[in-house]
């Protein structure tokens, strides 16, 4: 039973392998024009995210932690338009593109966590096959709070577990290196657990955040990174249409997505890399 469990996870891994969700995380240092920067880059870029199985939003505001959840796709419904209304200094954005769960609310990304905010493009491999296993290896108020049955939610508490294990989970503040650890832990047992049923190792790219840093780790498909110092702003309804100018808005912004080609100002982040974006917009990379 166990071989042959394993076989037919190995060969749904590789078809979902050729499946990932798009990303779109920006932290910013003025909230009010978050959709602005959202509308420039992604128009800049030409990334037109796919209409597949829903999507969703996480940003904070007054001190809450609140979600835009659209589990039905929408091909109305470009990047600029899921951050419609929403004024925060950081937000991740998920389009699904559905591997693993039905396309309803709590199989949406991002995923939430008291102050904690997840989103995942990919799949883990041989998901099926260690799911029990990722289940068991967790706290009993982390069991508790998986709500969906996807991958990426199970993935998510994983990491959780890890910040749970150092102290970091309800810190206002939690450490960088702390946090860091937790992903390259939590990459390693998943890794580990797949590799022991056969299957190949999943596509990871993350977003992180509990609204004070931004966390990304680029594995698998395409990962761009842009940091900004000004941003065009749109001219008023009384200023002609030349009087735009730079603004003191300043952002780094992250897509995973394909793109037709590399956007002006990105870099493509490299395999495996993790990357800290800190509350004053400092960006910093390790390697896994």
């Amino acid at each position: 039973m166990g071989a042959r469990a394993s076989s037919l996870g190995a060969a749904g891994d590789v078809a979902a392998r050729n499946r990932m969700g798009q990303l779109l995380a920006c932290m910013i240092n003025r909230p009010e024009h978050l959709q602005a920067a959202v509308r420039y880059e992604t128009e800049s870029a030409r990334a037109t995210p796919l209409a597949k199985d829903g999507w969703g939003i996480g940003f904070y505001h007054a001190g809450e932690v609140l979600h835009k959840k659209r589990p039905k796709a929408d091909a109305a419904t470009g990047w600029a338009g899921m951050f419609e209304g929403v004024r925060s200094d950081v937000a991740i954005a998920h389009v699904r593109d559905a591997t693993v769960g039905a396309p309803r609310a709590n199989n949406t990304h991002p995923f939430r966590m008291r102050q904690w905010l997840f989103a995942h493009g990919g799949s883990i491999g041989g998901f099926a096959a260690i799911r029990d296993r990722l289940v068991t290896g967790l706290p009993d108020f982390l069991q508790r709070n998986l709500r969906g049955d996807t991958d990426s939610e199970h993935l998510f508490h994983v990491l959780l577990s890890f910040l749970h294990d150092s102290g970091q989970i309800d810190v206002p503040e939690a450490a960088e290196q702390a946090v860091g650890a937790a992903i390259r832990s939590t990459v390693t047992l998943v890794d580990q657990l797949s590799r022991e049923v056969g299957a190949p190792v999943g596509d990871l790219n993350l977003a992180l955040t509990n609204g004070r840093d931004l966390y990304l780790l680029r594995r698998g498909g395409p990962y761009y990174l842009t940091e900004r110092s000004s941003l065009m702003v749109e001219p008023g309804p009384t200023d002609g249409p030349d009087n735009a100018a730079p603004s003191d808005t300043r952002y780094v912004l992250a897509l995973a997505q394909e793109l037709p080609e590399k956007p002006m100002g990105y870099r493509e982040l490299g395999d495996n890399t993790v990357v800290h974006v800190s509350r004053d917009l400092a960006v910093t990379e390790q390697q896994l």
